[in-house]
């Protein structure tokens, strides 16, 4: 059955991520979800992923960090992306590594002064939802637990109804072993990622036309993901889902979509 769709005119999200492709492969159904229900959505992108390895040959004289912003604001277009907005801080690596301690490191940001910045975009913009990294920052990575941290002070800062994304690593565990590309960073990292179930209050689930959108966005980032990546077969079974833990008692946008609501440990949609 299609997903529907409530009227969310009026409604502003702003999505912070820290690398270009975490907004597709994380957020890819959410943020289309939204955007056909008529909510205004935003993407701070904090960094240009400039130390990830380009899996295509480059143009003569483009850097990584070029080629990435613009598949990005490829992805963004396919998603409904209403205005994309760059932080322009440094990639900082896998956890430990050198890049950590560079100054315009992400990860190396004034916490506050960082979040001030976010805060000034959502007001700026109305945005009444927030949507950023959990304090795990879903697989340890710095930018990620960076962008969580700063996420969540912009919230207090706004008073924003905050969504904390995540993965359920029980659920992958039995739809789709191995074949989410969380497991490859985890890999990457040495730690491990995601929450399990009971942890977990909220999922975003979508049509086949959203899914649809999400493979070609993330597909859109062909320096980083390849078709080989993203099999069709099985893409539903490990990507079908997006996982969020809301900060606050009060539902902001993401709960008025008619999702898959965590309930008891299984996924059940939610009525309306």
């Amino acid at each position: 059955m299609p997903a529907r769709n409530p009227d969310l005119s009026g409604h502003t999200v702003l999505a912070l991520h820290p690398h270009p492709d975490d907004e597709s492969i994380f957020t890819g159904l959410t943020l289309r979800r939204l955007a056909d229900a008529g909510a205004r959505v935003v993407l701070v992108m904090a960094t240009s992923g400039d130390l990830g390895e380009a899996f295509v040959p480059l143009a003569a004289g483009e850097t990584v960090a070029r080629r990435r912003l613009r598949e990005l604001e490829d992805a963004a277009g396919i998603l409904g992306v209403s205005r994309l907005v760059l932080l322009n801080r440094r990639d900082s690596g896998l956890p430990g590594d050198p890049a950590n301690r560079h100054p315009s490191a992400l990860c190396a940001a004034e916490p506050l002064a960082l979040a001030s910045r976010i805060a000034e975009i959502a007001d700026a913009e109305g945005a009444d939802t927030l949507v950023v990294d959990d304090e795990l920052g879903i697989y340890g990575h710095p930018d990620h637990r960076m962008s969580g941290l700063v996420g969540s002070i912009a919230g207090e800062l706004t008073g924003a109804t905050v969504y904390r994304m995540t993965v359920d690593r029980e659920h992958l565990h039995v739809t789709a072993p191995g074949g989410h590309l969380v497991h490859g960073a985890a890999r990457a990292a040495e730690v491990e990622f995601g929450r399990v179930t009971a942890e977990i209050g909220l999922a975003v689930t979508g049509d086949a036309a959203h899914l649809a959108a999400k493979r070609a966005a993330m597909l859109a980032h062909a320096s980083q993901i390849t078709p080989e990546h993203l099999p069709e077969e099985g893409f539903a079974a490990a990507y079908g889902y997006e996982w969020f833990r809301r900060t606050g008692a009060t539902p902001g946008a993401l709960d008025l979509l008619g999702n898959a609501h965590l309930i008891s440990g299984a996924l059940t949609p939610a009525a309306g």
